[in-house]
């Protein structure tokens, strides 16, 4: 079985409107800024729901809660939720300057860790990631940044390019920059602690919150000028939460899951999959396929990104 589910859309300050420009999404309303597509979720106060076929309108959570073995398969029975939130992030300004906590302080502050990766489905020319700490910047140095606004200028920056991937370990200090569109893997946490926002206001056009004291005790301050990811084969992301896999399937080729015992989520980079169904997924689509020896065929030549977690 392949399953589509509806997405929850974002208002974000740094948002915009790719989403409708890109991928021809039907967006909430005709004008806001929309930063994030959370397209499988599955959170206690937001829930992404099948969009059609017969599991039709069942949130991910009641299918995890009443259908975990039969849909996702074996192993995750002391997992209360599904284990992974995928999202798809339109950049048009710079995020804040940011971490997710490691496990190690995430329950003394309150929050939950989160390790995430990010595949560059789209960038401008001169668009910026900005990702760990530059040379000689000791954690006094950035606490000083700190102090006097210029935390930007302590952050390494590195300009990716479309089909770039980088694996944004928690701890690790972290923001992108405007013009990039992003899919984003990673654990099924929402925590993140801003540590520096350019200064500006938000939506109700008040200071964003900032968490210096939180962030400080995140931050790896051993992370220097860390550069984007070479693949390992087809792996493009491997840690114990997920593992991502890129591949360029030739017109008419098949792909399922990893082991049949698991599901899978396959998301549509270029070119169109069509399932068993007749149905078809378009660039920004993504699918889970269940249990099972379920495939998805390219209707044409095609790359897509698979994630998967590891046994």
């Amino acid at each position: 079985m392949v399953i589509k589910f509806s997405p929850l859309y974002m208002q974000r300050v740094w948002g915009g409107r790719e989403l409708e420009k890109v991928y021809q999404r039907e967006l909430p309303d005709k004008s806001s800024p929309y930063g994030e597509s959370w397209e499988i979720c599955d959170r206690e106060d937001e829930q992404t729901v099948v969009a059609k076929g017969p599991l039709a309108g069942k949130s991910l959570h009641d299918l995890w809660t009443n259908s975990r073995e039969e849909i996702f398969g074996s192993g995750f029975d002391q997992i209360d939720r599904f284990p992974l939130l995928i999202k798809i992030l339109d950049a048009r300004d710079d995020l804040s300057i940011q971490v997710h906590p490691p496990c190690a302080v995430a329950d003394q502050l309150g929050g939950e860790p989160k390790t995430e990766m990010w595949y560059i489905a789209a960038a401008s020319p001169e668009a910026k990631l900005y990702v760990g700490l530059k040379k000689n910047i000791s954690k006094a140095d950035f606490q000083a940044a700190i102090n006097n606004g210029t935390v930007d200028q302590a952050v390494h920056a590195i300009t990716p390019k479309q089909g770039d991937s980088i694996f944004i370990p928690s701890g690790r200090l972290h923001a992108i920059g405007a013009g990039l569109l992003i899919f984003e893997i990673q654990q099924n946490s929402d925590t993140t602690y801003r540590v520096f926002d350019w200064n500006r206001v938000g939506l109700d056009g008040a200071p964003r919150e900032l968490h210096v004291e939180q962030s400080m005790a995140c931050i790896d301050f051993e992370d220097i000028e860390p550069s984007m990811d070479e693949a390992q084969g087809n792996t493009i992301a491997s840690c114990e939460h997920f593992v991502v896999d890129q591949y360029e399937l030739e017109k008419s080729a098949e792909i399922g899951n990893p082991t049949s015992d698991r599901f899978s989520i396959i998301a549509v980079v270029t070119g169109q999959l069509k399932d068993a169904d007749g149905n078809t997924y378009q660039p920004g689509d993504f699918a889970l396929i269940s249990k099972g020896e379920s495939n998805l065929t390219a209707t044409e030549k095609s790359t897509i990104i698979q994630s998967y977690i590891p046994s």
